[in-house]
């Protein structure tokens, strides 16, 4: 079957677009051929720093017929709807149409249209053009006089279509005063003269000939395996990198490695610093000196052609930009150790973190105090925890940092590491702002753990406060994955941490303002909320009038609300835990309806204690027991619900041990009370399996019930007694979790 091949020929993509716009080709030119009936056996894109290519292999030469049956108005509809039949049908009079019989309908019109299939060139000339003026580039521009916006000026477009052994034919389109053809050009300097090219193999061979590796797998494989050779030869090891992989193979269309070097001087500064320096500005890779671990004063360019001297122009000035490049790396270095870490706290005063939370300094001093809190929790000495959380953010005013912010925490480090502070404090300047991403080590030693909690939970707490939470897809502030962080520190360090103590802790810590604004807002909605004649409505407007009045009264005040405006908030920001926990776990296979069956539960805010729950309700509902009692429960919660909406009131219990008149109902009861007493006391000692065992030993009581026992019994007083029990078996589980949110 026939091949297409697409070529659009251009000035330099950057790039960071080259993945994604070869992705973009592919699915559009794919989609576009399908939609109108022209499958294919398979498609793979291409993408060099000046093309963008399609191959699609195994299309039809043409679009298979077609012959659809429209349906029309009945025998004797109006004139108008008749010729608006006639019209959209393409027939010339109601002599063309075929009569069809409908019981309930009676006689209508019928056209049968029959399209005879197009040419797949007459398809690909119509679709391509638009695809083109249409393709989702991030960034495009326009030149010359001409209308079309492409990423960077388009200078050709090659394609064509044939069978293998065949002599494919050009496909005939033009876009913009760009005319479709089968000629293209190699690379810009080694092999700039247009050649013709017939279908794929043909295309990639003329171009490897041509000095153009088209396929960009190829060429990462290229780069990776000379750079190692190349450092395997000088005795030193590649530190690879595959970001900067991704983005040299955008650069050149016949990578050339070459090896340059840098005055060993410069070894003095931190490799991290060195390899930054390096690939920022010049895009090249570090090499490593096996024996000492270090970085080596060596590294790796890749060049996007064939030097006649080897090389060695190129060589020379990378080097030139490199020495200048690490000789203002080493200036910032030296120029940040003059000083010491707490010499930068007071510039921190002059920083906003965000104009409602206040400076850096005051978030810092939130988390300073904070971490003290935690410490004597996470196993850390309050005294390093407190030191490690004031100079944790300093060296964001170094100016290592300031060149590289992407080396914050790192460097904080080195310059503690230098001023001989303990080795905890050292640790927590680098490891206080993980896990940023779900890849990510958490931290382990205690006072770096007890920082980064501080730092996540100020975050989390203060924006809460502000209402700047996420939403949908936007989270500007990242509040994601500073409740996620938590929760991996939590859990991945075996801690026991009460959410709804530190943050609290951390809400009574925000600017008055904050706390203040908080309690003005919920009081005005409530106020708000009811009628006037309502007391609560009454009670709120009251207390906005004393709260907005001010004085020792409205003080005061303030004061009595804060801690139950704090728990509150804290309630609130608990559910976005649950919401995170809930990812956390399915990405290990764990239940989400699991997670919310506990966290329903009230004050389930030890993590620890909630995965453990989760994981013993798992096995236990995966047992036979465990099915069988959730049928029946379901079974209870049903009839009571029904029962309950039929009488208006709810049905709690305790029951009359009096009304018990069934031996099943005697036995249900007293099973109850002995399961309710074990669940509480195993769940007390956090011995969550023996409380599932306890909990499988209602499975027999209450099925027994069901098949002895008739609920809606005709004597009142028996039946409110029986539903009661119903609901006992409700409290029975709910020491465990909300059975109501389990599903399946």
């Amino acid at each position: 079957m026939p091949d297409l091949l697409l070529e659009l020929f251009s000035e330099e993509i950057p790039a960071r677009m080259q993945a994604q716009a070869a992705d973009a080709l592919k699915k559009l030119v794919t989609d576009a051929l399908v939609e109108r009936g022209l499958l294919y056996e398979g498609a793979k894109a291409f993408v060099t720093p000046r093309r963008l290519a399609l191959a699609v292999h195994g299309l039809p030469g043409r679009q298979a017929d077609q012959r659809e049956e429209k349906k029309g108005p009945r025998v004797g509809a109006p004139e108008q709807a008749v010729a608006g039949f006639l019209k959209s049908a393409g027939l010339a009079s109601l002599d063309q149409a075929t009569i069809q019989s409908d019981p309930k309908k009676r006689d209508f019109y019928v056209a049968v249209v029959e399209k005879p299939g197009r040419a797949t060139t007459e398809v690909v000339a119509e679709i391509v053009p638009d695809i083109i003026r249409k393709f989702p580039w991030p960034k495009s521009m326009r030149w010359g006089s001409g209308t079309l916006r492409w990423v960077r000026p388009l200078h050709s477009i090659v394609a064509t279509f044939g069978a293998e052994g065949d002599e494919p034919e050009v496909v005939h389109f033009s876009v913009d005063g760009i005319e479709a053809s089968n000629v293209t050009r190699g690379h810009r300097f080694m092999a700039p003269e247009p050649f013709t090219v017939k279908r794929l193999d043909d295309w990639m061979a003329k171009l490897e000939a041509a000095k153009v590796v088209a396929d960009r797998d190829r060429r990462k494989e290229i780069i990776l395996n000379d750079a190692k050779d190349l450092a395997l030869a000088a005795g030193l090891e590649l530190v690879e990198d595959e970001g900067l992989l991704d983005e040299v193979c955008g650069l050149v269309e016949w990578p050339v490695v070459l090896m340059g070097s840098f005055e060993e001087r410069f070894l003095d500064i931190p490799d991290e610093v060195i390899r930054a320096t390096i690939r920022a500005n010049q895009k090249c890779f570090v090499l490593k000196d096996p024996k000492t671990g270090r970085l080596a004063n060596r590294f790796i360019l890749i060049s996007n052609l064939v030097a006649s001297d080897g090389g060695a122009a190129i060589v020379a000035g990378n080097e030139r930009v490199i020495r200048a490049r690490l000789s203002d790396a080493k200036f910032f270095w030296d120029t940040d150790r003059l000083n010491g870490l707490a010499s930068r706290m007071p510039k921190f005063q002059s920083i906003t973190f965000h104009e409602k939370l206040g400076s850096q300094a005051e978030r810092i001093e939130r988390i300073v105090r904070l971490a003290k809190e935690l410490a004597p929790k996470v196993g850390a000495p309050v005294a390093l925890a407190e030191e490690a959380a004031l100079v944790a953010k300093a060296d964001l005013l170094t100016e290592v940092v300031g060149e590289f912010p992407e080396l914050q925490g790192l460097m904080g480090r080195y310059y503690a590491q230098g001023e001989n502070l303990p080795a905890e404090v050292a640790a927590a300047c680098e490891e206080h702002y993980k896990p940023q991403g779900p890849n990510d080590r958490v931290p382990t030693a205690p006072v770096s753990v007890a920082v980064a909690l501080a730092d996540k939970i100020d975050t989390l707490v203060g924006f809460w406060a502000i209402d700047e939470k996420p939403t949908g897809s936007k989270d500007p502030y990242a509040l994601r994955r500073a409740a996620l962080g938590v929760i991996r520190i939590v859990l991945e360090n075996g801690l026991r941490v009460k959410l709804l103590e530190a943050m609290p802790f951390s809400w009574r810590l925000l600017p008055l303002a904050v706390q203040r604004a908080y309690l003005h807002g919920k009081f005005s909605a409530e106020a708000a909320s009811t009628d006037a004649k309502d007391e609560p409505s009454l009670a709120a407007k009251e207390i906005l009038g004393r709260l907005m009045a001010g004085g020792r009264e409205g003080e005061a005040l303030e004061a009595e609300l804060y801690a139950p405006a704090a728990r509150q908030q804290a309630s609130d920001l608990l559910a976005f835990f649950a919401d995170r926990l809930k990812v956390y776990l399915r990405d290990r296979g764990a239940r989400h309806d699991l997670v919310d069956a506990v966290f329903a539960l009230e004050g389930q805010d030890d993590l620890l204690l909630v995965v453990r729950r989760v994981e013993a309700l798992a096995g236990f509902l995966a047992t036979e027991d465990g099915r069988n009692l959730l049928a029946g429960y379901r079974r209870a919660v049903n009839i009571l619900r029904i029962e309950e909406k039929k009488d208006g009131r709810a049905f709690a219990g305790p029951t009359s041990a009096a009304l018990l008149k069934e031996p099943a109902e005697e036995h249900l009861a007293a099973a109850i009370e002995d399961v309710k007493a074990r669940v509480s006391k195993a769940v007390a000692a956090e011995d969550f399996e023996a409380a599932m065992t306890a909990l499988s030993d209602l499975r027999q009581p209450v099925d027994a019930f069901f098949d002895a026992v008739t609920v809606n019994a005709p004597d009142p007083a028996l039946r409110e007694n029986r539903l009661k029990l119903l609901d006992e078996i409700r409290a029975a589980t709910r020491g465990i979790a909300d059975f109501d949110r389990i599903e399946g």
